[in-house]
């Protein structure tokens, strides 16, 4: 991997992409450290010195960067560090081998001229001048320090533990290495008590793997991969590492979803609605009753059982109790999360105690840290924002100045979420932006950085800064690749993709989604079906709003098509059958098209989708009477009549509409089918319906602008059938002079101007 990042540096340099090269070098700071093979540096530094040497060339050579732990570097600094370290890396290569080849090659890189001035590789490029400190950039109090991963397979071995007893960053590099010499051809197990029998060091990768899967949420493999290691540890004679891997199988076991509540929704598998939008359109705000039971059962009994595996196992360690306690408080804080009941907040706080005290009386940092912030999480979900603001900037404190420190980028990360409950989208902006300023201390996958950049791009959309999160978005993506979570980086992908599109860069969004479902696991249909369709869905979005209406159309047919066997989620398929059938009636073919909307209202009868299927067939209707006319009337008004019915079922249910109130909606648009169909007095009685039910209803502070926007146009559609086909101008100009004065009182001048044009055109006719 690490003369493919060198590459990849190497080609940012030479394409006018310096910026995004030194951005990438952030992200990959840790293969400095983290050596695979002497070949890879070599690789990897000779890409590092190509780009620092372009961006010393453009007159950057102080630019700070980053680069080997420990100290604060400059590209010029950096640059020649490298340099160094590579010459001698090279030198040392064609020494062995008696030739120049290393050196050669090295020279013929560094020696290459640009390709082209520019070409972008993200959404949206960035400069060098972009990446300048407003002030410089102080050098941290307490540098970290790494220690080079030992030679000795003995010393790497007993490090290796050390640091995972700490639960500390640097223990991946370890395992790593030592997953790559254990299934090495000829390994030999070294004969040191220190480092025990061949079978403890499998159970040890094994916990390893399962951990990371882990944290990719791949419960099912972790579950497999921790009760597997566990059986190597009671062979190995290790209770107390047996007892471990066991409470991690079970908290693992007990997080698998459902079955068939895991795909339920298209919309946003990440679990951050990032662009705010529902993205299919889905009225799915609530947790699967059933399936939230099932996971309140399953994480109760997991508890129980930990707490039996802590009784029953002997001779524990302090940091094996400590870590027993912590799955089981963990049990308990996801039971809370998942339940959201009172009644299970107080046996969170109680075990958060429990291994609070225990951590301190033991001196266990890291353990503390974790009640602590346990405990700012309890009082979050438990509603009570301030008093988990409070608990998090007493465990910051506490970091600040015993640590450990790796533990800051996550505690700003939850700090920033509460802010973001607070409705201080700058404050929480500041709080990731430091953890993510602090994660590039360690190693991306130990951190979370996938997870930063995420957050990041969350408050950039509360702050209306879309560009700044869609780049975040993309970083959020590749740092999920790079770790292996290829489904969550597809979803920031998915997310890139849509806020791509609200903001009208149609290219942009169809180039993404072409190079991610071209990637050969999407290609071969091994990915999520969902997640693949919302990847599709988007793309046919973007065709359609890129007037490609062919193209979109029979992507959206195929989509309607597959998604018909989806019993598990018939609301995704009305969705979807009614976005088919306004394309098909775009195109002309109302009779497929009403095939269509057939489909959307059955699965609607089986999921509701109010607010979707009904815009879907007020829609159709339009365009029907649009296009036939007269003669299209008649299915026009057949199709109001079904929206009409889910208006009353939505009133019926108690739904409320997240936009327009359905029967407004509903009134205006049967203006316009009779408007478009030439029944004037029909039409003009109904845009006076729209009107009153506007004006009975008291908008609410937040909606007032859209509330406005809607009446305006009313207005408007009934002063133009009035005046202009009922040629009745005088009281078509009464009734638009009136919105005009209303509008300006009310403050929407902006809304005056296409009713002050109307008017005149009014009395030009007079």
């Amino acid at each position: 991997m690490a003369g493919e990042v060198g590459r990849h540096l190497e080609f940012c340099a030479l394409t006018g992409n310096e910026a995004r090269g030194l951005e990438l070098l952030s992200e990959n700071r840790n293969l400095f450290d983290e050596v695979e093979s002497p070949l890879d540096q070599l690789d990897f530094l000779t890409g590092v010195e190509v780009l620092l040497q372009r961006v010393a060339l453009l007159g950057h050579d102080a630019l700070p960067t980053t680069g080997y732990a420990g100290r604060t570097w400059t590209v010029a600094a950096l640059r020649a560090e490298v340099k160094s370290r590579a010459d001698d890396l090279a030198a040392r290569f064609d020494t062995r081998n008696g030739t120049t080849v290393h050196t050669d090659r090295r020279r013929s890189r560094l020696d290459r001229a640009p390709l082209l001035e520019s070409l972008e590789l993200t959404l949206r490029p960035r400069g060098l001048d972009d990446l300048a400190p407003a002030e410089p950039i102080a050098a941290p109090a307490a540098p970290r320090t790494v220690t080079a991963v030992p030679d000795s397979l003995p010393e790497l071995i007993v490090r290796a533990r050390a640091l995972d007893e700490q639960g500390h960053p640097d223990a991946q590099a370890c395992w790593a290495r030592l997953r790559t010499l254990v299934t090495a051809r000829g390994h030999v197990h070294p004969h040191d008590p220190a480092v025990g029998p061949l079978v403890r060091l499998r159970a040890d990768l094994l916990a390893d793997e399962g951990n990371r899967a882990g944290e990719r949420d791949e419960y099912a493999d972790a579950a497999d991969l921790h009760e597997e290691a566990a059986g190597l540890y009671d062979d190995a004679g290790a209770p107390g590492h047996a007892a471990l891997a066991r409470a991690s199988a079970l908290l693992a076991t007990a997080e698998i979803p459902a079955p068939d509540t895991d795909a339920t929704d298209t919309t946003d598998t990440t679990g951050t609605d990032t662009t705010g939008t529902d993205t299919t359109g889905t009225d799915t705000t609530g947790t699967d009753t059933d399936a939230a039971e099932a996971k309140v059962a399953a994480l109760t009994a997991a508890h129980a059982a930990m707490v039996r595996l802590h009784e029953e196992t002997p001779g524990l360690a302090p940091y094996q109790e400590a870590r027993l306690l912590r799955m089981g408080a963990t049990a308990l804080g996801l039971r809370l999360q998942t339940s959201h009941s009172e009644e299970h907040a107080a046996p969170v706080f109680a075990e958060a105690d429990l291994l609070h005290a225990f951590a301190v009386r033991h001196d266990l940092p890291g353990q503390i840290s974790n009640a602590l912030l346990l405990r700012a999480s309890t009082h979050a979900l438990s509603g009570d924002l301030p008093a988990a603001v409070a608990e998090i900037d007493a465990l910051l404190d506490r970091l600040k100045a015993q640590g450990p420190a790796w533990h800051l980028p996550r505690t700003l990360g939850l700090r920033g979420w509460l802010q973001l409950g607070l409705r201080d989208a700058t404050t929480a902006y500041a709080d990731f932006s430091e953890g993510l300023r602090l994660a590039a201390d360690w190693p991306a996958d130990a951190v979370g950085t996938d997870r930063l950049h995420g957050d990041l791009a969350e408050a950039c959309m509360h702050l209306g800064r879309p560009d700044e999160a869609l780049r975040h978005l993309t970083l959020s993506a590749e740092a999920h690749l790079r770790r292996g979570s290829r489904t969550d980086a597809f979803c920031a992908y998915s997310n890139a993709a849509q806020l791509s599109l609200e903001l009208g860069r149609v290219e942009d969004c169809i180039a993404l989604l072409d190079s991610v479902l071209a990637e050969p696991d999407a290609a071969a249909g091994e990915l999520d079906d969902r997640l693949l369709a919302q990847l599709r869905l988007t793309r046919a979005r973007a065709l359609h709003a890129g007037e490609d209406l062919k193209a979109a159309t029979a992507e959206f047919v195929t989509l309607a098509a597959e998604s018909a066997g989806w019993d598990d989620d018939p609301g995704s398929h009305a969705m979807i059958a009614a976005e088919t059938a306004v394309l098909l009636g775009e195109s002309g073919e109302f009779g497929r098209a009403r095939q269509a909307a057939d489909q959307a209202l059955a699965a609607h009868a089986r999921a509701p989708r109010y607010e979707k299927v009904s815009n879907c067939v007020r829609e159709l209707a339009r365009l029907q009477a649009q296009q036939q006319g007269a003669d299209g009337l008649a299915d026009a008004l057949d199709l109001l009549a079904v929206a009409g019915r889910i208006a009353d079922e939505a009133r019926t249910a108690g739904y409320e509409a997240h936009g327009r109130s359905l029967d407004t909606a509903l009134a205006y648009e049967h203006g316009r089918v009779n408007a478009y169909a030439g029944t004037y007095e029909d039409a003009l009685t109904a845009l006076n319906r729209a009107v009153a039910l506007l004006d009975e209803r008291s908008p609410e502070p937040d909606r007032a602008e859209e509330w406005a926007e809607e009446w305006a146009e009313c207005v408007r559609l009934a002063g133009a059938v009035e005046g202009i086909y009922l040629e009745r101008p005088a009281p078509a100009l009464t009734r638009i002079d009136a919105a005009v004065t209303r509008l300006t009182a009310a403050g929407h001048t902006e809304l005056t101007e296409p009713l002050i044009s109307l008017a005149a055109r009014l009395r030009d006719e007079e």
